[in-house]
């Protein structure tokens, strides 16, 4: 139970209910953290997807999911504007929000200043490509949560007073089993920088079986289609498509192995920690949030490229899956990151409380 009881509203995007029937990160780390505040005795509103279901007051601002037109700003807009209303109404009869924590992306951030209530929100995305020049311009508008210090540190505004809070993982919803079966695993979206043909590579390298699983989006299906799919047989190389999250601890629970060859900045990688919890170890490129999360030598290995990752397959059987199992409820689990957050969302308050009398001052001046 938390000392002080806050009033949170847990902002959501609008594509997927919460939490998501299969594939959607964002969504899994909202249910979990609004989970988890909840039972911290905190009084939430979850703004979300129509479908959702949480221990939170539920408010689904919008008439339907659009996992159709995700990204799509008019609909994002609707998402935050229905949020932002119930927020002011709130306040105007006399029981007001203490913060509002968004996952929305960007309509939020930018109109942040605009709302009497603090703003705290998480990038669950890389600072790259177009998102560059919009937190240039919009980063500083409210508290900033970054998901690694890898993924911080390629932010392009000044990131003092950012903070760093890893995803969320409630641990004991996961298999654990000490006692493996011989193949490796990977897990992802079919992308290239996701790396799952190095996995192949590796794998027959180090001649073990692979399965592999993840949905085909929208714009992967060449790669798919010329750099995997020719690789599956079945046998030494299955592919099962998207799971559901129960089928997806059994596979973690019970591979010798996850492979993350991953090429690009990720900001944090979920399966990591969720492979992890089953007691699975993990091989990894030391790329984006892998070094922090996979603890060289105890929770798994860091391998440069294949040759290396296929080597370390043969010594992944030295890691002790109770050892894996234990860090992830040391650093991720929910009630460590929902005290985390905690802190982030009384900083956030104190900082608009500094905020509010020089404004004030200035406007009388």
């Amino acid at each position: 139970m938390s000392d002080v009881r806050l009033r949170i509203a847990m902002l959501a995007p609008p594509w997927i209910p919460v939490p998501p029937p299969a594939y959607g990160g964002i969504e899994a780390v909202v249910h979990l953290l609004c989970e988890g505040l909840v039972r911290r005795g905190h009084d939430v509103t979850l703004f979300a997807a129509p479908g959702s279901t949480s221990s939170a007051r539920l408010h689904a601002p919008l008439e339907e999911p659009h996992d159709r037109e995700i990204g799509q700003a008019l609909y994002e807009a609707d998402h935050v504007g229905s949020c932002f209303q119930e927020v002011a109404k709130a306040a105007a009869e006399g029981e007001p929000y203490d913060v509002i924590h968004d996952h929305c992306g960007s309509v939020a951030l930018v109109t942040a200043p605009f709302v009497m209530t603090p703003v705290v929100h998480t990038v669950h995305g890389p600072f790259a490509g177009e998102m560059v020049p919009f937190y240039r311009r919009h980063g500083r508008k409210a508290v900033i949560v970054a998901l690694s210090r890898d993924q911080l540190s390629r932010a392009p505004m000044q990131a003092h007073g950012a903070h760093v809070v890893p995803n969320p993982i409630d641990v004991g919803a996961y298999p654990f089993a000490e006692k493996k079966d011989d193949y490796v695993l990977w897990i992802g979206r079919m992308s290239p920088e996701k790396g799952a043909h190095r996995a192949i590579t590796a794998a027959r390298q180090a001649d073990v079986p692979l399965v592999l699983a993840g949905p085909v989006q929208p714009g992967q299906e060449k790669y798919f289609g010329t750099e995997v799919e020719p690789h599956v047989d079945g046998n030494r190389v299955r592919y099962l498509g998207e799971i559901a999250v129960d089928e997806k601890g059994e596979l973690f629970a019970r591979a010798r192995a996850m492979l993350m060859p991953i090429r690009w900045h990720e900001p944090f990688g979920m399966v990591m920690t969720e492979s992890l919890a089953c007691g699975t170890p993990v091989i990894a490129f030391p790329e984006g949030s892998a070094p922090e999360i996979v603890d060289d030598g105890r929770t798994g290995l860091l391998a440069r490229d294949e040759d290396e990752m296929a080597a370390a397959i043969d010594r992944a059987g030295a890691i002790d899956p109770r050892e894996c199992r234990a860090a992830v409820v040391e650093r991720f689990d929910v009630e460590r990151v929902v005290e985390r957050y905690e802190h982030v969302y009384r900083d956030a308050i104190e900082r608009r409380a500094r905020i509010r009398p020089a404004a004030r001052a200035a406007a009388a001046g």
